[in-house]
């Protein structure tokens, strides 16, 4: 959401549908019915309603939309105003591509996360098998709403400490949702000492690993000519192409990796 590219290497051939995304509205101050007591400016925690030496107004970029000045102004001067903070496009034909952007400095993209899943769901022809959501990294709000409703999560880690340590807590996040996980591993051959590792830890956990993914300078070149890994024959497309055979055979749960 914050800074999508999927849309440039899928090339979409259609004109896509742009809806402007409302997040949390702005705080608004009216002047003429303000007191000027200065308490929504002395409770704001993100510092985003100042004087100005005439009269209280609220700082578009620092407000956060919290709703807190609403509250506690004794006059009902302040109010919330819807704000567009990003857009969602969608691509509809033989299949559905459903993306989005925020605008520089907005949040709330876990709502955003909803909103793009729900114009998919929305666009798709009835006898649709299969939707893949890309989700963001981390295990933030947008991640918890890629999570939402889905029936399997593969989690692509890396041989690093830090990918060992999002990785497993993500599993413990995913878990939580009692969802379906198998794990995949990018980059593989960069250490393999912490693939072994992981491996460990997927077969401590009894999940399965669907397949590892080799380091490829062919995947930099393909992406910088506008094209995906498995447009190519490279290493790394071919993995890849492995990896979502054993993924589909865990998500319909037809037995063997």
């Amino acid at each position: 959401m914050d800074a999508p590219n999927l849309h440039l290497v899928l090339q979409q051939a259609v004109q896509p549908k742009r809806t402007d995304y409302y997040g949390m509205g702005k705080g608004f101050i009216d002047i003429d019915q303000c007191s000027d007591c200065g308490f929504c400016a002395e409770n704001c925690r993100f510092a985003a309603i100042k004087w100005d030496n005439t009269y209280y107004q609220v700082d578009y970029y620092a407000c956060e939309g919290c709703g807190v000045c609403v509250e506690i102004c004794p006059v009902q001067a302040v109010s919330l105003k819807p704000d567009i903070a990003g857009e969602i496009t969608l691509y509809a034909n033989a299949t559905v591509f459903s993306t989005a952007q925020l605008k520089m400095g907005s949040g709330t993209s876990g709502k955003l996360v909803s909103a793009v899943k729900k114009e998919m769901q929305m666009a798709a022809p009835e006898d649709a098998e299969l939707a893949i959501i890309d989700g963001s990294p981390g295990i933030g709000c947008p991640v918890i709403a890629s999570l939402s409703g889905v029936d399997m999560v593969l989690i692509v880690t890396e041989p690093s400490l830090s990918g060992i340590s999002d990785m497993e807590r993500i599993i413990r996040t995913a878990a939580k949702f009692q969802l379906k996980m198998a794990v995949c591993i990018n980059k593989y051959d960069t250490n393999l000492s912490n693939t072994q590792k992981i491996e460990a830890i997927c077969e401590e956990l009894n999940l399965p690993c669907v397949g590892r993914i080799p380091f490829d300078t062919e995947a930099v070149k393909a992406i910088n000519k506008g094209q995906s890994i498995i447009d190519i024959d490279c290493a790394a497309g071919r993995s890849v192409k492995e990896v979502f055979n054993n993924a589909i055979q865990v998500l319909n749960n037809s037995g063997g990796i």
